[in-house]
């Protein structure tokens, strides 16, 4: 969940989500034979509406829904668009590249104030240059975390405005070695039974390469349950004639 890598193509999302629909707006033009379907078609078909409209809402710019609506129905009726699905999909792709822009400054922009701000609180230990900042909500007693370690770990996260991205209601094993650097970094010297709040600066976090809001501050709430939990590896399966010369043991046995 916490991995360093990201992808960039957070913008061809929602246009592949809507290239994706076409194929089915001709359902229409088939009635179904019973009562029943057309009234599950009708329940369908407003569902999706409702998928492309959370599309909308994540899709960075305000399109005009009448003329959305409008394409939908030309479509489905065979009418010509009036661009090539080449010169929307390019249209589109530079509409959200700007508000991919816009967005990654005032994120940054954020970021850099809050934690400049929060460097000043009581209790708030300072990491990187202050890039890297945790508050001990809950001292712990046990094994202290160190580097290359498996933790078991109960985390949430969340952005600068509140909303969450990672809820922490499970345990969950890390490995320290594959996830983001700041949160590795807040996480060091933990001790078993101890409770961190730690805020990474998007450099030290996703930056603009995931499928986050680009340039977020990062805050995550940590409770550390075991400093070290390796995975065990499974065992091995008997090997075939290993397995027969036990059996045949256990009939010499009897």
């Amino acid at each position: 969940m916490f991995g360093k890598n990201g992808s960039k193509n957070m913008h061809a999302i929602f246009i592949l989500a809507i290239v994706a629909l076409m194929p089915f707006l001709h359902a229409s033009d088939h009635p179904s034979e019973k009562e029943s379907k057309i009234e599950d078609m009708t329940k369908i078909s407003e569902a999706y509406g409702h998928l492309i409209g959370r599309n909308l809402q994540n899709a960075g710019f305000q399109l005009d829904l009448s003329s959305l609506v409008k394409g939908l129905t030309d479509s489905a009726a065979g009418l010509e668009s009036p661009m090539s699905e080449q010169e929307c999909v390019h249209a589109l792709t530079l509409i959200q590249e700007k508000w991919f822009k816009q967005q990654s400054e005032h994120n940054l922009k954020e970021a850099v104030a809050f934690l400049e701000h929060n460097a000043k609180r009581d209790g708030i230990y300072l990491l990187n240059d202050g890039k890297i900042q945790y508050r001990i909500d809950a001292e712990g007693s046990g094994e202290v975390l160190e580097d290359h370690a498996s933790p078991l770990v109960r985390v949430s996260g969340k952005f600068l405005d509140g909303s969450s991205f990672a809820d922490g209601s499970n345990e969950e094993k890390i490995h320290l070695d594959e996830i983001l650097p700041g949160l590795k970094d807040g996480l060091l010297g933990m001790k078993e039974g101890e409770k961190r709040t730690i805020f990474i600066h998007p450099d030290l976090g996703y930056g603009m390469a995931h499928f986050l809001p680009p340039n977020s501050l990062l805050t995550f709430e940590v409770e550390l349950i075991k400093a070290n939990a390796p995975i065990q590896e499974p065992p091995a399966a008997p090997h075939p004639e290993s397995e027969d010369a036990e059996i045949a043991g256990e009939i010499i046995a009897r």
